[in-house]
């Protein structure tokens, strides 16, 4: 039962999006004795700007989780955003201080990289190959270069967006080997598929997989297919893989540190939660 005493976490997006975020912090929250509820609120773009400030008025507000069409827009509303928020250009999670300024950050990366270091991936120093460089391969990006990577390589078929990827990248890791414009995965410890490419059979796959090196870990973002057409390809060549799924669960972790709240596994999550993939 939410009472004048439960903490309310937002989750702001569209009208018409499907809210999935409380079918799997819910559960976790009353299986945990949390008194805290995601609570799903729809706005639209125009009304925005002011309905996230409005929203921060309330008395029990812990923090929002922000969705599509809104992350990106966030990101200008904010009096602090994370480097990692400022890299992809967007921001998915909100908290407010005790002296009432609003902080951003970005969790589709780090949901990302936890998965892959709890898969036995050392990060630091390593050669990565980001294909797709929109919002989640920006995310991605940024939190690589944040665990500490050698070097990336981005690839993007629209040009403008990996390029402004690469000098933000550069401007806040200026020590990272930043290249751009090859999507060949010979010679990359890690190859990250940011795209809808290689999600059914006979589609066209985001690199070339007999260049794959059976030593290469490769990551997906899609999810609506998990064991899509690209990571069977990958698997065939020997690769360790992580699927788009363990992104989603992997940052919900992030997130409830980020606010603050009792943090649990990716398995608690996904044992309990009411929406399953």
């Amino acid at each position: 039962m939410i009472t004048g005493n439960t903490e309310i976490i937002a989750h702001i997006g569209f009208p018409t999006h499907a809210f999935k975020a409380p079918m799997i912090y819910n559960p976790y929250f009353a299986h945990a004795h949390i008194d805290a509820v995601v609570v799903p609120m729809g706005c639209k773009p125009e009304d925005y700007p002011t309905f996230l400030r409005s929203v921060f008025q309330l008395a029990n507000i812990r923090g929002a989780l922000i969705t599509m069409p809104h992350k990106v827009t966030t990101v200008g509303l904010l009096d602090e955003v994370s480097a990692t928020g400022q890299i992809a250009g967007a921001c998915n999670a909100v908290r407010r201080t005790e002296d009432g300024r609003l902080i951003g950050d970005m969790f589709d990366g780090a949901g990302f990289v936890r998965g892959v270091q709890r898969k036995g991936l050392q990060l630091q120093g390593i050669r990565a190959l980001v294909v797709g460089c929109g919002g989640v391969g920006s995310a991605i990006a940024a939190s690589l270069a944040a665990a500490g990577i050698g070097a990336i390589q981005l690839f993007d078929a629209y040009a403008p967006s990996m390029e402004g990827l690469a000098g933000r990248l550069r401007q806040h890791y200026p020590a990272l080997q930043v290249e751009t414009g090859s999507n060949d995965p010979a010679g990359y410890d890690l190859v990250v598929n940011a795209t809808p490419m290689g999600m059914n059979d006979g589609d066209a796959l985001p690199v070339d997989v007999s260049r794959l090196a059976a030593s290469t870990f490769v990551g997906e973002v899609v999810m609506k297919s998990e064991m899509t057409a690209f990571l069977r390809a990958a698997q065939a060549r020997g690769c360790a893989t992580q699927v788009g799924t363990d992104m989603l669960f992997e940052q919900i972790p992030a997130y409830l540190e980020f606010f603050g709240l009792p943090t649990t596994t990716p398995e608690v999550l996904r044992e309990l939660a009411t929406l399953k993939y």
